[in-house]
């Protein structure tokens, strides 16, 4: 069974990081969250599930505005050609469906399966925003606190500074 909102709130406090979450109609893009990001201050994600070609899972989140060009990308993050991971495969590893990709999903891949790219853009901002394994609510956490979350989980990110990715 995987980790749902309210498991995902237990460990952030086990770890002792303050959260704070605000519950709002299903968004499923960046461009639908305009009013959450309003009363939220931070950065806002998006987030992608990917596959390479050598079937190496990758999940990248980045800030909503930061562009990613994903033929640029794999030279970056050293993957093989990338494409977008099919919803089932998200669901089996990430227990998340499309829309609802997130972060905080990690703490569902319990083999360790994909590889974290976080975007340098969106680690500059005091607060960082995501889904709490639910596209209905958005969760803020500090930048320090999404670190430690990711300590905790053991995942050390991939940093990369999308700027300088080129854009093909």
């Amino acid at each position: 069974m995987p980790v749902g909102p309210a498991e995902l709130y237990a460990f952030l406090d086990a770890q002792g990081i303050a959260w704070r979450t605000v519950e709002h109609s299903p968004v499923f893009t960046v461009a639908e969250g305009h009013d959450i990001k309003a009363a939220m201050p931070g950065g806002h994600t998006k987030n992608l599930f990917l596959k390479d070609a050598k079937d190496q899972l990758w999940l990248v989140s980045a800030l909503g505005e930061t562009e990613i060009d994903l033929k640029a990308l794999p030279k970056a993050i050293g993957s093989a050609r990338l494409s977008f991971g099919r919803a089932e495969l998200m669901e089996e590893v990430l227990g998340v469906t499309p829309g609802s990709v997130t972060a905080f999903a990690l703490m569902n891949d319990k083999d360790r399966r994909v590889r974290f790219v976080l975007d340098a853009a969106l680690m500059a901002h005091e607060t960082v925003n995501f889904h709490p394994m639910s596209n209905a609510a958005t969760t803020a956490v500090s930048r320090e606190g999404f670190a430690a979350f990711l300590a905790a989980l053991g995942v050390e990110p991939l940093m990369v500074d999308f700027s300088k990715v080129a854009q093909g």
